[in-house]
């Protein structure tokens, strides 16, 4: 009996792929348990499966699924199975539940329905998984900016509205830091727009890595970018202003063989020291906040104050 041939490295691998899809065929076969993706709102792409018997959604602490969105009541709605069915019952929630833009009191879900509560936030009920993964993944990308993963200027501006709408209400804090990339043009104009995105993505990675979960950090246009604090007054919100300003100036930023010298302006305002009613109260400010520390030479953090 002759010696059996070795195995190449080929043949195993295509060994393995077929075992991997093997394994993935057989998981699409089997039962899906349901799950919630939420679609807009606080816990933007978050995922809920559904796996008890009655799920209770809301912002109390008794609540199975807790949203954090001001428009949505304690315990908000229910989603129930029965047998193979699954069911969506309000709660008596002060602002009522939406389902496919109609407002209901009890029905059954069927893949795809999208699920509004409160404000802000809509869920889309989905048996499959995989495909909730998929659809969240994609509303992420279509929220983001594609060069620096912080999100855009339009999902900014929605949730600026929306924050400063709970700041009135609760008298809570909120504070705005603008800043921008001193003399980048230069940069690009020297280096190449390579290396300029190199400095966008470095920089981003850096206030990535220092604000909190609850900030919301975007690309407002260009190289500046937006930093929204919930609960933070402006002191505090120069203080996060100065941390970044410090480690931009001292990060080595080094590309193709350069060495950059890399610093940015920040304008900081608060919607309690401006009384600001609306968005552009906020905006304003931090920009004019902003405008001064560049002309006052750049690198430097200004806070808006009240006149």
């Amino acid at each position: 009996m002759g010696a059996r041939p070795p195995t190449n490295d080929l043949e195993q691998t295509q060994v393995a792929n077929l075992n991997d899809l093997e394994d993935q065929l057989e998981r699409r076969r089997a039962p899906q348990k349901p799950h919630l993706v939420v679609l807009s709102g606080e816990n933007l792409h978050e995922i809920y499966r559904l796996d008890d018997a009655e799920t209770v959604i809301g912002r109390g602490t008794g609540a199975t699924v807790r949203l954090r969105d001001d428009g949505i009541s304690r315990r908000h709605v229910r989603v129930f199975q029965e047998g193979e069915e699954v069911w969506v019952e309000d709660l008596e929630s002060a602002n009522g539940t939406f389902v496919n833009q109609e407002r209901i009191t009890r029905r059954l879900l069927r893949d795809g329905d999208r699920i509004r509560l409160g404000s802000t936030t809509i869920l889309k009920f989905t048996s499959d998984a995989l495909e909730g993964n998929l659809e969240a993944r994609m509303y992420e990308r279509a929220l983001r900016d594609g060069l620096t993963n912080a999100f855009n200027k339009r999902f900014f501006l929605d949730r600026l509205r929306d924050e400063l709408a709970y700041a009135r209400r609760h008298t809570t804090a909120l504070s705005l830091v603008l800043y921008d990339l001193d003399h980048f043009k230069r940069i690009n104009d020297t280096y190449g727009h390579p290396t300029g995105d190199y400095v966008l993505v470095t920089t981003a990675g850096i206030v990535q890595q220092t604000v909190r979960a609850e900030d919301v950090f975007a690309r407002y246009g260009g190289e500046e970018f937006a930093i929204l604090c919930r609960g933070v007054p402006l002191g505090g919100a120069g203080i996060l202003a100065e941390r970044l300003r410090r480690a931009f100036e001292l990060h080595p930023f080094e590309h193709e063989g350069h060495r950059l010298p890399v610093t940015a302006s920040f304008g900081v305002a608060s919607a309690e020291e401006l009384a600001a009613e609306v968005p552009d109260d906020l905006v304003r400010g931090a920009d004019e906040a902003l405008y001064e520390a560049k002309r006052g030479g750049r690198n430097r953090v200004l806070l808006r104050h009240a006149r």
